[in-house]
């Protein structure tokens, strides 16, 4: 078989969904069904407006929170504790058993470590001048 590499900054939509469905076919086979579920939480304001909201999904029993922002004018009320709560308690009742996020923010690290994660791991310079920081926590039903 002839190939050629490409490299490109802009795949095409059905590009994206042919290589995520064959890499889930493959996952499937190696290791079982992901049982992939989106997840999100959103906090609204009086006129309906997503003033925050966690985006995410289960799969292995675990809960990956891909995406947590809070709006300025609502940061320091525990808004990020209490989606994150309310994430964590659908994931148990979707069988989760772990929960997992990442960041580059301190402030936001201090903030997951006080609702009970962990780190486990960090990547420095992503971005430069900041480290990933990786955690975990065990969820409990």
């Amino acid at each position: 078989m002839k190939t050629t590499l490409e490299t490109t900054a802009d795949p095409s939509p059905e590009e994206l969904a042919f290589l995520g469905e064959r890499l889930t076919a493959f996952n499937d086979s190696d290791v079982g069904a992901s049982r992939r579920k989106a997840l999100a939480v959103l906090v609204r304001d009086e006129d309906g407006k997503v003033v925050a909201g966690i985006s995410g999904y289960t799969a292995w029993g675990w809960l990956y929170v891909q995406w947590l922002w809070v709006d300025e004018r609502l940061r320091g009320q525990h808004m990020a504790g209490n989606m994150l709560e309310a994430a964590e308690r659908e994931a148990v009742a979707r069988g989760c058993h772990g929960a997992l996020i990442d960041t580059f923010n301190p402030k936001a690290a201090k903030a997951y470590e006080r609702q009970g994660y962990r780190p486990f791991g960090t990547l420095p310079d992503f971005p430069v001048g900041r480290s990933r920081v990786f955690l975990q926590k065990k969820l409990v039903g």
